[in-house]
């Protein structure tokens, strides 16, 4: 974040591609280091384009040597984008994301988005995030209706919220740390049931909810602020990019994001159905859950926050 050049912007990457890959790596556990030897590979590829970037970007300064710089953004605006697992180059993304712990998916989806999304910020290039931002908002909802595995389904729900963070970054330079700052408090919520449960797939979410209905409405809320369904607080982000968009009339970016986040809601719903009508079959045999109170608390205190959210900021910006 504080680099004043390209290349010590790349060796602030290469140390926090370093520290990352020992906190993934699992000696007990043959998917965690698959996991981390893809990871290192792609980091590894695309900081090598980032240099071969810099390298062009050195070389301009001789007269004899002239290159396009268009091209040369161009080569570094990819570079970060393979860092980030943004569309089209996000197929690394899910199969990491499927064998690493919750913890490590909560930093990768949240803390590993900052240094590129900055540097993204400063080599803003149209045309070519247009092209990003439209592939990654579809390939993030389509690649998720299909999806039995949690870990898979919140990566291509990453990538789609990658889709409105890029957006907010070209309609405007702050309104990405806002969505950013949203978006990592509710992959935080979401994560933190995740992983206090230990559930990886879906049928485990319908099996451990049956017999707790507290728990399984406060998993299933948050999950639709995720979606960022009205008035849950992950809807605000959205709306403050609209609104953006809206200002700027880009009407075909509104359509398409619009269109693709019902997309991605559509199968948050799928999960919250069987939960939310009235009438379906529960297994008698499944005990209840023996929740610490410390736990239980602090998954009420998240669950209030996300799901009335959106009232709380209407009223302070009411008073304000």
């Amino acid at each position: 974040m504080s680099a004043n050049s390209w290349l010590r912007a790349w060796i602030g990457l290469e140390i926090n591609l370093l520290a990352f890959i020992p906190l993934i790596r699992d000696n007990n556990n043959l998917i965690s280091t698959e996991a981390s030897l893809k990871y290192f590979l792609t980091q590894a590829l695309a900081s090598s384009v980032l240099l071969f970037a810099v390298v062009i970007i050195f070389l301009n300064n001789y007269p004899s040597i002239q290159i396009n710089t268009l091209y040369t953004k161009i080569i570094i605006l990819s570079s970060l984008l393979i860092k980030r697992g943004a569309a089209p180059f996000h197929f690394w993304f899910p199969n990491v994301m499927e064998g690493l712990s919750w913890i490590n998916r909560l930093i990768l989806i949240t803390w590993q988005k900052i240094a590129p999304l900055i540097l993204i910020s400063s080599t803003m290039q149209s045309r070519v995030i247009i092209v990003t931002i439209f592939l990654s908002v579809i390939i993030g909802a389509l690649g998720g209706l299909n999806q039995t595995s949690l870990r898979k389904l919140i990566a291509y729900s990453s990538i789609n919220h990658l889709g409105w963070i890029f957006t907010a970054i070209e309609a405007r330079e702050s309104l990405w740390v806002a969505y950013f700052i949203f978006y990592s408090f509710l992959s935080f919520s979401i994560i933190f049931i995740f992983n206090t449960f230990k559930i990886s797939h879906i049928n485990q979410l319908f099996s451990l909810f049956f017999n707790s209905k507290t728990i399984k409405f406060i998993v299933f809320l948050n999950l639709l602020s995720l979606g960022g369904l009205p008035p849950f607080l992950g809807f605000i982000p959205k709306w403050l990019v609209i609104q953006s968009l809206i200002a700027n009339r880009q009407l075909i970016t509104i359509t398409v994001l619009t269109v693709t986040s019902l997309i991605t809601l559509f199968f948050y719903l799928r999960l919250c159905f069987a939960a939310f009508i009235l009438n379906y079959y529960e297994t008698n045999w499944i005990t209840s859950i023996n929740i610490p109170k410390t736990i239980f608390k602090n998954l009420i205190i998240l669950s209030f926050i996300s799901s009335f959210g959106l009232f709380l900021i209407s009223l302070i910006y009411m008073f304000l």
